[in-house]
């Protein structure tokens, strides 16, 4: 059976194959050790279960409509109004299935064969697969670790062309970890602004942010701008909620009005239980979520304490989400030229997942997710160590 040509070319997602290894090996009887997948590892907190489970004994398992339901809707906008006063109603709300889902949405809504998305690297690994998927094209526009991975209006104005629509955001960053400042986040807001560029701000990990470091939403600039700004976040990151498949999107109207006329044509309705899951976590005190927090900010610490002693390595501090993006291309020698292989390498011998960096436009890195128990964790960096003593120069 002949597939597609836009199939044929999507490459599977790095993350997803690396921990589809890993459970192989684990299967065989192996040692391995994870720290390749994006998820947290706490159970979902057990007033979000009790909620689907009334959901469930009161037989609340019908479709409900393909922009979600009113209540979830008007759930997730008290959420945006409450953290960062942006006077939304639930119709500027859309539900979706997963914040992937929504990204996706807003791709085939916004997106035209020819356009150009301006991507930041190191990215999130789906965001380029999506775009290309619509006939766009990505536009990677590359940072360093020098500079926290960090862009620039100036970086971004000489990637700037008349097909240029979209540029993607994400703070506090996926793989990075790196939060942007207010001051970086208003000229870049701004940049857009002038050049009518839209943003779309991934804002899934805006909770989990450490230490003086605040999530600084462009949820103000959607207030000012809604023409300019569409706004992702979801409940998989902060409420430990990755099964349940719940992201919302924050937009004008007239974009809510078509990604629900895509969403009733491919996925409709989001699980009915997990609307109601969602309407618990969005609705609740956060105690739970500050718990995780606190947790994850913790094994932050612990993670930079032992990679700062590695010698060679360059490794910005992350300031929120539960990630490492570390930079070893200074121990590449003829064991492992490249990130693939020093994963590769760091898989079948150390038991060790990673995702290669290039995964992430940046092939001198690898991220590793602090998302396990202390233990795990120092034993997993520890293994990474051994490796990188007795591989590289060869």
């Amino acid at each position: 059976m002949k597939i597609s040509e836009s199939i044929s070319k999507l490459k599977a997602s790095a993350t997803l194959a690396v921990s589809a290894r890993a459970m192989e090996l684990k299967a065989l009887g192996r040692d391995i050790i994870s720290l390749s997948v994006g998820e947290p590892d706490f159970p979902t907190p057990e007033y979000i279960c009790r909620a689907a489970k009334e959901a469930i004994d009161a037989g609340f398992t019908r479709y409900t409509p393909a922009q979600g339901m009113p209540e979830t809707r008007a759930a997730a906008a008290a959420y945006f109004n409450h953290f960062y006063d942006a006077q939304a109603t639930e119709e500027n709300i859309i539900i979706n299935n997963g914040g992937k889902h929504s990204i996706y949405n807003i791709f085939m809504c916004l997106l035209n064969p020819g356009d150009q998305a301006i991507i930041p690297a190191p990215y999130w690994v789906s965001y380029p697969p999506m775009v290309e998927l619509t006939g766009a094209k990505a536009v990677i526009v590359q940072t360093a670790p020098e500079k926290d991975f960090k862009v620039t209006p100036a970086m971004l104005d000489q990637c700037l062309t008349p097909k240029s629509r979209l540029l993607i955001l994400n703070s506090p960053s996926n793989p990075t970890g790196v939060c942007y400042g207010e001051d970086e986040m208003n000229a870049l807001a701004q940049w857009a602004v002038d050049k009518n560029i839209i943003v779309l701000s991934d804002e899934i990990y805006d909770r989990l942010v450490f230490g003086e470091a605040k999530t600084v939403s462009l949820c103000s600039w959607w207030k000012k701008h809604p023409e300019n700004f569409v706004i992702v976040n979801g409940v998989s990151k902060t409420f430990a909620m990755t099964g349940w498949r719940l992201g919302y999107t924050l937009a004008e109207p007239g974009l809510i009005k078509a990604m629900t006329r895509l969403q009733g044509q491919c996925t409709s309705n989001v699980s009915s239980i997990s609307q109601k899951a969602a309407i618990a976590a969005l609705s609740g005190d956060f105690s739970e979520v500050e718990k995780m927090r606190t947790a994850f900010e913790r094994r932050r610490d612990l993670a930079m304490q032992i990679i700062s002693s590695w010698p060679n390595v360059v490794c910005p501090k992350p300031q929120g989400a539960f990630y490492c993006f570390i930079d070893l291309h200074r121990h590449y020698g003829r064991r492992f030229a490249d990130s693939t292989a020093l994963c590769n390498v760091l898989l079948e011998e150390a038991g060790i997942a990673a995702v290669p960096g290039i995964a992430f436009g940046d092939d001198r890195c690898i991220r590793i997710s602090y998302a396990v128990s202390d233990e795990v964790l120092k034993e997993g960096l520890k293994r990474i160590s051994g490796v990188l003593l007795n591989g590289g120069q060869q």
